[in-house]
């Protein structure tokens, strides 16, 4: 009777656990069901399924990246932005070379670079991390306007449109298979590395971290720098998919749908908190969010206001449970 009781007891405790840690998992799970229900006839194709995962898989990349600045207890404003630089740069260096692969590495870079500098004004200058990548929003889309007069910049490789426009067995498009990739390193990353454990750590409690021996400042650095390389491999699939950059109107908004796919998966606004398979289902949450409200035919400019509302949903929940 008393093992009877352990294990029920046990089995009580693994499904709080996971639904604690996963439940967006089964939000998704019901979302895709109502969908189903709903929109049957066209949600449900292959053809449809397969362009949700494809059109959020640069905002998805840029989730991944997201996540671990937010668990750090930091915010990235300024990755929109930092796209289009970057994007530009690569366009550039490919026109003048007419190298791909020199091209991607040396955006990769400057995107990483351009992330160890925010990192640390943040963490150096002791500057909250909202202000710094506010301003920096404003500077890498001001300067991009500027050397592009205000337009776009276009690409001189035919070859180069075929990372982001090739199918696999004409079925998954690559960016799909990036975003798998980076998906997969990353969580290997928070899950199986003392950096995934320790940016936990600075972001749960930074005081205790720090008398622990641990260098904090570090450690957010290089959650900025995983930022930048989500970045820099955003852009590439971005630019390649049209071979092309605009300085007005690329990028817009990837912050905050970013930030809205984190939040929606269950990564706490606080720092500390979340899981990359939360925040992984979170990008097909939002993206299944905007498709069935663009098949319900939802006016183009309550898009967005749907979207805030299920950002403040989630962030009220995060705080409910604390309570």
């Amino acid at each position: 009777m008393e093992f009877g009781t352990e294990k029920k007891g046990g089995l009580k405790t693994i499904w709080q656990k996971f639904y604690k840690e996963y439940s967006v998992i089964l939000v998704a799970a019901v979302i895709f069901i109502l969908a189903t229900i709903f929109e049957s006839s066209n949600f449900c194709s292959t053809q449809n399924i397969v362009n949700i995962v494809r059109n959020n898989a640069v905002i998805g990349v840029l989730a991944l990246g997201m996540a671990f600045v937010i668990i750090s207890g930091n915010i990235d404003l300024s990755v929109g932005s930092q796209l289009v630089a970057v994007g530009s740069i690569i366009l550039a260096v490919i026109n003048a070379t007419s190298n791909i692969v020199i091209g991607i590495v040396v955006g990769i870079i400057c995107s990483c670079l351009f992330s160890l500098i925010t990192g640390l004004i943040v963490t150096k200058g002791r500057v909250p991390s909202f202000v710094v990548t506010l301003g920096l929003m404003n500077i890498y889309r001001s300067v991009c306007m500027y050397f592009m007069s205000g337009g776009g910049f276009y690409g001189s490789s035919k070859a180069y449109a075929n990372i982001s426009n090739y199918s696999l067995g004409n079925l998954i498009p690559l960016p799909i298979i990036y975003l798998l990739i980076v998906f997969a390193i990353y969580y290997y990353i928070s899950k199986y590395t003392k950096l995934g454990r320790y940016i936990y750590a600075v972001g749960s409690n930074e005081k205790a971290t720090r008398l622990s021996g641990i260098n904090t400042d570090w450690v957010k650095i290089k959650a900025f720098i995983l930022m930048g390389l989500s970045v820099g491999i955003a852009a590439v699939i971005e630019t390649s998919r049209m071979n092309s950059m605009n300085a007005s109107s690329s990028g817009t908004s990837y912050e905050m749908n970013a930030i809205a796919m984190v939040v929606i998966g269950g990564v706490s606004m606080s720092g500390g908190k979340g899981n990359l398979i939360s925040a992984f289902f979170g990008i097909f949450i939002l993206g299944i969010i905007n498709n069935i409200l663009t098949l319900m035919g939802v006016d183009v400019f309550l898009v967005n206001a749907i979207k805030g509302c299920i950002i403040i949903l989630a962030v009220v929940l995060q705080k409910k449970e604390k309570i």
